[in-house]
């Protein structure tokens, strides 16, 4: 078995154990697939293919990818892969580059009205082209470089669901790559020669954190090979008893119920719900 063979195998199980743990594609769905035109989107879609000729529940891919009016953008190379590869497609164009320049001082963070702006664009598409879920390309190196963000940052516990009701509460999102390694589907990508564009709008500071927070883990991966890999079983392995959450604490009933009229007055304040910034800023904003 040659090394491309190794990791068609490897990542279709990984993707596939995902979407069975959590049900993520159900019979008859039809799964709009956000094709950004990075590595992970498109080996998203080219996995999702092969498990649709390969499994017995029946459902649709969409991809969908959004020009969003950025200087220099050519989305030419990705068109004609998927026009070759037969996806069914469409190419949504909304200019919320102009929006977010106009919004955002140019020494500020873009990523989060960027990141929003996309998000609300996408989730009316899905509604307009009948999808019922939404498919991104959020991986393991995703989730973990969110959850040390979110525990450094904000104060929160939190990482990256494999499935999620939008706030609206009118889409369905899923991570069917969120088992897989980023090493293996960048090997993967550079095996498959996709056609990547370049995102060159980023580059602020909240992008710099998650760089740098990569790094952080690389770094503990080296003292510990498998620290990424425990890391990812930990967040579906969660020992709520031994958290600090008293609201989660009154639920499982190990702790007193929570009485919010008599909180200010407690010996024993509890710690704030989140916290700001190291140097006390404005907190990061996790997506």
């Amino acid at each position: 078995m040659d090394e491309h063979e190794r990791l068609t195998r490897d990542l279709t199980r990984q993707m596939g154990r995902c979407i069975g743990d959590f049900q993520l594609i159900e019979e008859g769905d039809r799964v709009m697939v956000c094709l950004s035109g990075g590595k992970d989107s498109y080996t998203m879609l080219h996995m999702l293919e092969l498990l649709q000729r390969r499994s017995p529940v029946r459902f649709e891919l969409l991809a969908v990818h959004l020009d969003q009016g950025h200087p220099g953008y050519d989305g030419t190379p990705l068109e004609g892969w998927l026009t070759r590869r037969g996806f069914s497609y469409r190419i949504v164009r909304e200019d919320t580059y102009s929006i977010v320049t106009e919004k955002i001082p140019a020494e500020s963070t873009y990523c989060s009205l960027c990141s929003r702006l996309r998000r609300g664009i996408l989730y009316n598409v899905a509604q307009d082209l009948g999808c019922t879920k939404i498919a991104l390309g959020h991986h393991r190196d995703d989730a973990l470089e969110t959850l040390m963000l979110n525990l450094m940052f904000t104060g929160q516990l939190k990482a990256m669901p494999a499935k999620l009701l939008s706030d609206d509460g009118r889409n369905v999102v899923i991570r069917p790559l969120l088992y897989c390694a980023e090493p293996a589907i960048a090997r993967f990508a550079e095996l498959e020669a996709f056609p990547i564009l370049p995102c060159d709008l980023c580059g602020s500071q909240e992008n710099l954190m998650r760089k740098q927070v990569k790094g952080l883990l690389t770094q503990v991966e080296g003292m510990a090979p498998k620290a990424k890999e425990s890391m990812l079983a930990a967040l579906g392995n969660v020992r709520a008893t031994h958290l600090l959450d008293r609201d989660l604490s009154a639920r499982l009933g190990t702790g007193p119920a929570i009485d919010e009229g008599k909180e200010a007055g407690s010996l024993s304040p509890a710690p704030p719900r989140t916290s700001p910034g190291l140097d006390g800023a404005r907190r990061l904003p996790v997506l």
